[in-house]
């Protein structure tokens, strides 16, 4: 809706894994430098931690389109997986066409027997099969297992299989029960994922807005910077959502650039606990703007 009214061509703030929009600041630059290293050395296992909306969905992306040509990748979203649909999944991504009986049932050893063969092709070819799965700190014990068992799968000189693990704090506790040790000690790289820093706030919010295809002067004021920042604690999912909220509020009042004052009322709309005239006014203000829109629309017919 604001995008002609501050000269875009996309909104900058949404939340989808976008990789265009990979901010390389120094924390998330670390850990994908961390992940390379890892991953080139032939590791087996590597952690990478971070709390909620800190950016490892988008880490996880920016790791898998960064890989060279040597590398096949698979990506698993899903955590709620028993061990026998991890390796169905598994199979799939790596493009294995394993056959089903009549019952639609699948032969786990002629499964597993499939993959191996898989694997040990791409190894003939000179390639380094990489595996990333998402929200690990989901998944039941006997599916970790089963990664620690496809984790085995090796020649005598090399790992055919190489897993990266993403997760939230959460995974770090589990690791710690006494079923989990041997997966524990698996893991020879970690990498806890920090929040955007006070310094860098500016910065990544007007990298979003480079990348829109926003060209003109700074956009938000310093003060709704530092109230940005102080709400969002540095997270880049908070960021954002209140970064698009303050735009369309800028935008429905004609405002040119973004205040103090639109991010105040962005976080209010935000905090449930306030009062719901914020919200309220909020609503008010977009059914306004629809129906400036219709009004432009009509004269311009």
């Amino acid at each position: 809706m604001y995008l002609q009214y501050f000269n875009i061509t996309e909104r900058p703030f949404e939340l989808l894994p976008d990789t265009e929009y990979f901010y390389e600041y120094d924390c998330y630059q670390e850990a994908l430098n961390v992940l390379f290293v890892a991953i080139r050395t032939g590791e087996g296992f590597i952690k990478v931690t971070g709390e909620v909306g800190t950016g490892k969905t988008m880490l996880c992306r920016k790791l898998l389109n960064s890989l060279e040509d040597g590398y096949v990748t698979a990506f698993i979203p899903n955590p709620f997986l028993t061990p026998s649909q991890l390796r169905i999944a598994l199979a799939d991504e790596l493009g294995i066409d394993y056959q089903e009986d009549y019952q639609n049932n699948i032969n786990d050893f002629r499964l597993m027997k499939d993959i191996i063969a898989c694997l040990m092709e791409y190894n003939r070819q000179g390639k380094q099969v990489v595996v990333c799965l998402d929200e690990v700190q989901t998944m039941n014990i006997s599916t970790l297992e089963e990664l620690r068992l496809l984790s085995n799968i090796e020649t005598e000189k090399s790992k055919l299989l190489q897993i990266v693990m993403f997760g939230q704090p959460e995974l770090d506790e589990r690791l710690m029960q006494k079923d989990l040790r041997q997966l524990k000690q698996r893991i020879s790289f970690s990498y806890n994922l920090r929040p955007v820093n006070r310094k860098n706030i500016s910065n990544y919010i007007n990298h979003r807005l480079h990348v829109a295809g926003y060209s003109g002067g700074n956009l938000f004021s310093s003060r709704a910077i530092a109230k940005i920042n102080k709400n969002s604690k540095g997270v880049p999912r908070k960021i954002n959502i209140l970064c698009n909220k303050a735009m369309m509020l800028a935008f429905g009042k004609g405002n040119t650039n973004v205040s103090y004052w639109h991010v105040r009322q962005a976080i209010a709309d935000e905090d449930d606990g306030l009062s719901a005239s914020y919200s309220i006014n909020f609503a008010i203000t977009f059914v306004g703007l629809c129906a400036l829109f219709a009004s432009i629309l009509v004269v311009a017919k």
